[in-house]
């Protein structure tokens, strides 16, 4: 997915914001399917990351564009995560959404980087990428548990001694 190019700057960084908030929105959502206690830790994580980038970008809106309103759009120009999965996804094909929507966001926010006017701007969407990126390779990790694991998720401690062995001394 690219960026409109119609898109006037200050709407972009708008429709980031809409992403974020429905980004945490989808990670809160999916912590309250789990069991697992880590899982769960790290799915409040991201939710935190996510609300951490809406912060930034309200903040680069104001510096950027002082004396301008902030409109953030009801929906995102980019599909909801998980947009055409139907009522009941798996929580493996959940985690697949979100890994797809981490790598779209990581290369949105660098097309707006590049389009970015100013070198401020420019940093701060190049490192919000960047930790999309980081996103990106938690939920890789996650996924591959995932497909060794199917139950992974759904039981609060995870099956230590029996589908697991201890490697070191």
């Amino acid at each position: 997915m690219t960026l409109d190019p119609e898109l006037r700057p200050f709407q972009v960084v708008a429709a980031a914001i809409r992403s974020e908030i429905d980004a945490a929105a989808f990670y809160t959502k999916l912590g309250e399917r789990v069991k697992n206690s880590l899982l769960v830790r790290k799915l409040a994580f991201l939710a935190f990351e996510e609300e951490q980038h809406r912060k930034i970008l309200k903040r680069l809106f104001a510096q950027r564009y002082a004396g301008m309103s902030l409109e953030v759009p009801e929906r995102s120009p980019m599909p909801p995560i998980g947009a055409g999965l139907g009522e009941a996804p798996s929580v493996l094909d959940l985690f697949k959404a979100a890994l797809d929507a981490e790598e779209i966001s990581e290369r949105v926010y660098g097309e707006a980087g590049e389009r970015s006017e100013d070198e401020a701007s420019r940093r701060i969407l190049t490192y919000l990428g960047r930790v999309e990126r980081s996103h990106a390779a938690m939920i890789r990790s996650e996924i591959d548990l995932l497909s060794k694991f199917p139950d992974y998720y759904d039981v609060e401690d995870f099956h230590v001694g029996q589908d697991l062995f201890h490697v070191g001394p």
